[in-house]
């Protein structure tokens, strides 16, 4: 079917790109709901028990009402933005399937329990980032059931591509007879071609950003091949709140849509995979990525890590790098331990590194307690709440972290300037309006001897350990093995 072609849009190329100012200092957390907390508030339904090994089809019962319990834990963390994995209501677990895009799903507490989390979250300073999923719905979509029982005659027709009749839209023997998501007849894809599908998306993009969101997530908004739909999404959202985020998955290059007039930003991971690559070079699992979204890393030393780090910090305007959303792992990987064969201390290093690094850091929920879990559906793991299956060091390091990053002008808002990469050790500088940070982080399994050369000479205090540092150029700084230093200026 030919999709109706929108109208030709005249839009004006900022004069650089503009990004909201809460995102550069934000500390960022990832919830799967429905793995995350149960407030036992929402009963009568057949779920798993929870902390059973997770299924693709049944459901542990999480829901916005646990998260509000359990916000003073994420605050703990200092984080002040959450994002959450989609809430509308949906016959799946991961709600990816959007059956109505008005409505959170009841299982979650419906609209009244994001208005409460809204609510709680903003009175604590904290931000909320839906998932959007616009290039596709479901077979329980309204419009798209209506296309079910209608065929030919629906009114609804045009709003999908239908292929060939009769569909089939449950008989995997016979071809499903539309276009739907990498061809999963589940996830019937919308014609954003159709100026009635355009409206009805970015009416819902309106709607939950009036509702108080702080922004979108765009789940694959790369198959939406349509510069003019995302840069008419974005004047619609940013007209209603001026700093909401807007941050797209898109896994490879990005310019074209970071050039101001479409997304703040993508999730980043290109940080992701040579950090995988660098902090778990001696115990990568490779069956292990190879069978998640990360697929094969292969190891590096650190002069090959600092280079590409210092190229995914030049990849984007400074504007859009400051406003990355830089993760470790997601719902859509293995957790970052499990694919470095379960080496918390590279996931520790790897952890120290995101939190000095430009961008938003996000924390994958669990991450901080040492949760583990393979590609998905293991990845999204119930949450366990008893503290004593929690791994306290990886705890304590993450407050720490934060902490700094949040008391430190250098560490959230400073460039990047590697001053020196070698074996297995990497020394580096966050300079911001004339004064610095600096981090040494050594993954060898032996004390390391770290030059300092380009520093700025004088007491500098380590935030994770207290000590305090006189640096002199010219001088060497020893970082024990399989460790790290986060240096910030004694004021």
């Amino acid at each position: 079917m030919t999709a109706v072609q929108p109208a030709p849009q005249t839009t004006t190329q900022p004069a650089h790109p503009v990004t909201p100012e809460w995102v550069k200092d934000a500390v960022f957390y990832q919830i799967f709901p429905d793995r995350f907390a149960r407030s036992g508030r929402v009963n009568g339904m057949n779920l798993q028990s929870w902390g059973d090994k997770p299924e693709f089809n049944r459901y542990m019962g999480g829901d916005l009402w646990g998260v509000i319990e359990r916000l003073d834990h994420i605050q703990s963390l200092g984080v002040n933005a959450i994002y959450f994995c989609p809430v509308f209501q949906s016959a799946s677990n991961h709600r990816y399937h959007t059956h109505d895009y008005f409505q959170v799903d009841p299982m979650l507490g419906g609209n009244a329990a994001l208005r409460a989390l809204i609510d709680e979250a903003h009175a604590r300073g904290m931000r909320v980032v839906l998932d959007g999923v616009f290039n596709h719905s479901s077979r329980g979509f309204f419009q798209f059931n209506d296309l079910l029982e209608q065929g030919q005659d629906s009114a609804y027709r045009d709003w999908f591509h239908p292929e060939g009749w009769p569909l089939h839209p449950y008989d995997d023997s016979r071809p499903a007879g539309y276009a739907a998501w990498w061809g999963n007849r589940a996830l019937p894809k919308f014609n954003t071609g159709n100026p009635a599908v355009r409206d009805f998306l970015w009416e819902v993009a309106e709607y939950w950003t009036r509702f108080g969101i702080d922004g979108w997530r765009l789940d694959v908004p790369n198959e939406i091949d349509d510069d003019s739909f995302w840069q008419e999404f974005r004047r619609r959202v940013k007209a209603v709140n001026p700093e909401a985020y807007i941050v797209g998955e898109i896994w490879g290059d990005a310019h074209r849509w970071l050039r101001g007039d479409q997304f703040d930003a993508v999730m980043n991971y290109h940080f992701t995979r040579p950090c995988l690559a660098f902090f778990g070079a001696r115990t990568l699992d490779h069956p292990m990525n190879e069978r998640s979204g990360t697929g094969r890393v292969d190891a590096i030393d650190a002069p090959a890590f600092a280079h590409r780090m210092a190229e995914v910090a030049r990849m984007y305007h400074p504007e859009i790098v400051s406003a990355q959303l830089n993760l470790l792992d997601s719902h859509d990987t293995a957790r970052f331990i499990t694919a470095v064969g379960g080496d918390a201390t590279a996931f520790r290093l790897a952890t120290i590194f995101q939190m000095t690094y430009p961008g938003a850091p996000c924390i994958y929920y669990g991450d901080e307690i040492g949760l583990h879990g393979g590609p998905d559906p293991d990845c999204r793991r119930a949450f366990p709440w008893n503290d004593s299956e929690w791994d306290m060091n990886t705890l304590e390091l993450t407050r720490r972290l934060t902490a700094a990053r949040h008391a430190s002008r250098p560490l959230q808002r400073g460039d990047f300037q590697v001053l020196h990469a070698g074996g297995e050790s990497i020394l580096y500088a966050r300079c911001h309006e004339g004064r610095c940070a600096y981090v040494a982080l050594n993954c060898a399994h032996e004390p390391a001897h770290l030059p300092l050369t380009g520093v700025e000479a004088g007491t500098y205090r380590d935030v994770l350990s207290g000590q305090t540092y006189e640096l002199v150029e010219g001088t060497e700084l020893q970082v024990g093995a399989r460790d790290g230093v986060v240096l910030v200026r004694e004021s």
